[in-house]
């Protein structure tokens, strides 16, 4: 916690770049009701507290503040798992207040006079970043880099460049309200949300907002291909969706790893997944690591890793004690299981969230052994909704087949 408000005071001396084309740090429209709240209606919205404590208050409907605002009125939301960095506080420029989510869905309740091709009532998606539509990155439809929603200096420090606004993830991002709450703004809405169809419950188009995405972009950014033999650390839904749609790109193998908290995962995942192979890296027996089971199951090992976790999650003393102590943000444990994993040439790809700076990170492996590590950053979303959507309406959509099922019972 110390970190992040260090970091909230540093960006406060620094001050923002002159980038961004739409307002920032209106993380909660109770913080200026004038200027960001309606001035008679309330709403209720889960907000972060401090570390470990998220509690839902009421505070200000927004408004509409700019020309291509949209004002949703939110019918399906979500939580991420990287919403636990935030409520871990692992997260840096957190405030008091903050509103959170960056999955959702819902109704345009309002719209300003510049928003082109939406209407009062239409269901609509949202992207979990906030893309201009205008920028170099943009024009690529890789709307995650946006150059123009996030002004934040520390960032943009730390990285080397900028990446794009998101709902509901910090100051660090541009300090977007999210939409873990009954109403959320969307700035330039007819860039950041996606009509979905009659025949889209929410239950389903709601995924659109970032997992599905970010499971396809893990995949197919990493390079999965016909054949390959994919690894992949963590057996949460990305995990679970990255299983299935590295089948769907062809694989020939997919192995899951995680440990004793996410046993029951692998079991889920292996009842909804057949086909899969999975290590419980806790019953490795002495002497066994998750590279020599790897290297036992598959010559030389997989052809490609993905990372479906996240840094903060040290396995062992050192990388704990690193990060306690601030010495590091990430543990590189993860990374360096994979590098040490893949066959020689083979591809790592990072899908999990890691945020800074990381120590005994196995360089020479990589170096030698012509190793091929992808940062698959945020999933640029818009890419690939259209896609999705259509997948989902084909019904070439495995990984929410349940999701349907559960909607008609």
């Amino acid at each position: 916690m110390a970190m992040s408000q260090s970091a909230n005071l540093a960006e406060k001396i620094m001050g923002h770049g002159d980038n961004a084309v739409t307002e920032q740090n209106m993380t909660n429209p109770a913080r200026d009701r004038a200027k960001y709240g309606d001035p008679s209606e309330t709403m209720k919205a889960l907000a972060w507290m401090g570390k470990n404590d998220v509690q839902m208050v009421e505070t200000p409907k927004p408004r509409i503040i700019e020309d291509r605002d949209v004002i949703l009125k939110v019918t399906g939301s979500t939580i991420c798992g990287s919403d636990l960095h935030l409520f871990h506080g692992a997260i840096v420029e957190l405030q008091k207040g903050d509103i959170l989510g960056h999955e959702f869905c819902g109704r345009v309740d309002s719209m300003g006079a510049g928003v082109k091709g939406l209407k009062e009532g239409d269901r609509v998606v949202a992207s979990f970043q906030i893309a201009c539509g205008e920028c170099m990155y943009c024009k690529k439809k890789l709307s995650s880099q946006c150059e123009r929603t996030n002004s934040n200096t520390i960032e943009n420090a730390m990285y080397g460049g900028r990446t794009a606004g998101m709902f509901g993830y910090s100051h660090f991002t541009g300090g977007f309200a999210g939409g873990q709450a009954e109403y959320v703004r969307v700035p330039i809405g007819d860039v950041n949300l996606l009509k979905l169809p009659d025949d889209v419950p929410d239950e389903k188009g709601l995924y659109l907002s970032d997992v599905l995405a970010t499971s396809w972009n893990c995949v197919v950014d990493t390079g999965v291909k016909e054949g390959d033999v994919v690894a992949i650390w963590g057996a949460g839904p990305i995990g679970e969706m990255a299983a299935e749609m590295s089948f769907t790109n062809g694989a020939s193998r997919v192995i899951m790893i995680d440990g004793a908290a996410g046993s029951w995962r692998l079991d889920f995942c292996k009842e909804k997944l057949p086909k899969i192979e999975t290590i419980n890296y806790t019953d490795l027996p002495r002497g066994t690591t998750v590279t020599s089971r790897l290297k036992e199951m598959e010559h030389g090992g997989p052809d490609v890793a993905l990372e479906c976790v996240a840094g903060e999650y040290a396995k062992g003393w050192a990388h704990y004690f690193e990060m306690m102590l601030g010495a590091e943000t990430d543990t590189s444990e993860i990374i360096n299981e994979m590098i040490t994993s893949v066959k020689n040439y083979g591809c790592c790809g990072i899908t999990g969230v890691y945020v800074g700076f990381t120590n005994h990170f196995n360089i020479g492996s990589l170096m030698e052994r012509g190793i091929r590590l992808i940062g698959n950053g945020q999933a640029p979303v818009q890419l690939y909704w259209e896609q999705l959507l259509q997948m989902i309406r084909e019904g070439q959509d495995r990984p929410l087949q349940d999701v349907d099922s559960s909607c008609q019972g």
